[in-house]
């Protein structure tokens, strides 16, 4: 069942692209998506909250970090990873999102929690190495793989803050305030700029609630049982059908292809994302298995995603070893 949970939450945030280009073709715009989507996402979090019935407490200073991963974080990466998803193919920007691992591990080596020990080293060869078979495939969208290594950027960077949270936060409340202030963020910033408007398609708002349920709400929720079953680690590696997902899916319907160049660069940094989840043989499995609270509180937000991510979307883990979720996290 574990296992089960956490392929359908990569199912989920592997299709938020597939629905965020079906609401692009009727008009509609990344900032006006966003909004709504985190919004419903909310909405639908804060019930499963009240549902629940657990009390939510956190200091003003953890408060404030949670609405600072909502409001500047998750909306920035939520931004640029649709906003890629506008530019190129979702293929290949859901590839270049899942670089985050590598560059989640980059930062906690400058920032001494963890060593480049031999695993690491090598898992960030390997993503490297399908980094640049991904970008020397003859692609010239330089504003798309832009705001693609953006996105995966500012998410290495909000697993990296979210590490500092209390392990005992509820994750849905978590979730929900992130997506709230993540929702409040974009609107405002789309306000501004007039990025609000409706979709010159009025069937490109049936899309919408498809992203906020299966591409963020779902997932978020089967990843947090599905960690529970199975550990962090092993349902890290698991988020790696998230892409294939969103690959397979885009080239269903739009039909999106990808070379070979840019498979075999994709195929290693799934890879580098396996390497980095092995464990070493000090690693008891009663270890692994008593991260998930803890992983999970740090970063279910919808991959992804809060995640996808995201998508949005997306579980955090500590520095070397990130679970996706975005990416939709996403």
């Amino acid at each position: 069942m574990g296992f089960v949970l956490c392929l359908v939450s990569a199912t989920g945030f592997g299709l938020a692209p597939l629905f965020a280009k079906q609401a692009y073709a009727g008009g509609m715009s990344v900032t006006t998506m966003l909004t709504v989507r985190f919004a419903l996402a909310a909405l639908l979090l804060w019930g499963i909250v009240l549902i629940r019935r657990r009390p939510v407490r956190m200091t003003g200073r953890t408060l404030a970090v949670v609405i600072g991963l909502g409001a500047v974080g998750y909306a920035l990466q939520g931004a640029a990873y649709f906003g890629a998803v506008a530019t190129i193919d979702a293929s290949l920007a859901a590839l270049l999102l899942y670089t985050y691992p590598a560059l989640t591990t980059i930062l906690a080596v400058a920032l001494r929690r963890t060593r480049a020990d031999r695993r690491r080293i090598a898992a960030l060869t390997v993503s490297g190495t399908g980094l640049v078979l991904l970008l020397g495939a003859g692609f010239d969208a330089g504003v798309g793989i832009l705001l693609a290594l953006t996105a995966a950027g500012t998410y290495a960077v909000y697993l990296t803050v979210s590490e500092t949270l209390p392990e005992d936060l509820d994750v849905f409340a978590l979730t929900a305030i992130v997506c709230t202030s993540a929702a409040v963020s974009i609107a405002l910033g789309a306000t501004i700029t007039g990025g609000l408007h409706a979709p010159a398609v009025p069937s490109a708002w049936l899309w919408v609630p498809a992203i906020a349920v299966i591409g963020t709400v779902l997932p978020i929720a089967a990843m947090f049982a599905g960690v529970r079953r199975v550990g962090a680690s092993t349902a890290a590696i698991l988020c790696g059908l998230e892409p294939a997902v969103t690959v397979g899916s885009t080239a269903l319907v739009f039909g999106e292809r990808l070379t070979a160049a840019q498979l075999a660069g994709g195929a290693a940094i799934l890879a580098a994302v396996v390497i980095l989840q092995t464990r070493g043989p000090a690693m008891t499995p009663a270890r692994s298995a008593a991260a998930p609270q803890t992983r999970s509180a740090a970063a279910t937000q919808a991959r992804s995603a809060a995640m996808n991510h995201s998508n949005a979307g997306t579980f955090g883990v500590n520095g070397s070893q990130p679970l996706s979720v975005p990416s939709s996290a996403q």
